[in-house]
């Protein structure tokens, strides 16, 4: 913080996505439109001049709000599920209901500008500090400084981002049987050959593709046979 308020000037550096936070709520009176809100947090590295030719290398954090109006549909069907587990009891999840989920695609962000500024002591439009995660917190080597009795530096940065709305949807595909040819074909006449006999054999359709319904058993026989298969 000492090496901001001494600056004369400070020149771009480079940045870092660390974390992106979304939220998802309905609009309301819009049926099937949501409000996504995102909060991008930075890492960004300057280059601060002091009365010394060579500069200071100075890291704080950016922090950017972005809201964004997709429609997402609507549908109130509410999905079980469980998490199957090899050998151990399925696990049952929580209820869910088909409501989109967000998803924000991004790169890092090219550092436009950078400039000095005196700090009035307002903090109407600025991010709290403590509205920070502890794991945001830890990306940085020491304490991140409010800068409220100081100098801040804001920073313009370029981001390249793409925000969608995700759901499951059901869909309808059509499933035609394989063709299976209806021509014999006669590459030779000696039946010893293997290959000959083999080319005889129908192609064993059922074992590829299994019945649609299963006989009952009808009798004791049957019924004991159809126990030991399983």
């Amino acid at each position: 913080m000492d090496a901001i308020n001494r600056a004369l000037s400070v020149k771009g550096g480079t940045a870092k996505l660390l974390y992106v936070y979304v939220d998802v709520e309905p609009v309301s009176f819009n049926r099937g439109f949501y409000t996504v809100d995102m909060r991008f947090f930075y890492s960004v590295t300057l280059q601060a001049y002091l009365s010394c030719p060579a500069p200071v290398t100075v890291e704080g954090l950016c922090v950017f709000d972005k809201r964004a109006i997709l429609f997402g549909s609507e549908g109130n069907a509410k999905i079980f599920s469980s998490e199957m587990r090899v050998g151990e009891p399925d696990i049952q999840m929580m209820r869910r209901a088909n409501a989109p989920t967000a998803v924000v695609e991004a790169v890092d962000p090219i550092v436009l500008d950078a400039r000095i500024m005196d700090c009035c002591g307002k903090r109407e439009c600025d991010c709290d500090l403590c509205e920070v995660p502890s794991f945001i917190n830890d990306c940085f080597g020491g304490n991140l400084s409010c800068g409220d009795d100081g100098r801040r530096i804001y920073v313009t940065l370029g981001q390249f981002s793409i925000v969608r709305l995700e759901r499951d949807s059901q869909l309808l595909v059509p499933v035609y049987d394989y063709c299976m040819p209806d021509k014999e074909c006669d590459c030779g006449s000696n039946n010893e050959d293997p290959c000959c006999i083999f080319r005889n054999i129908a192609f064993p359709v059922g074992e590829f593709f299994p019945p649609n319904t299963v006989r009952t058993p009808e009798s004791y026989e049957d019924a004991k046979c159809c126990c030991c298969c399983k």
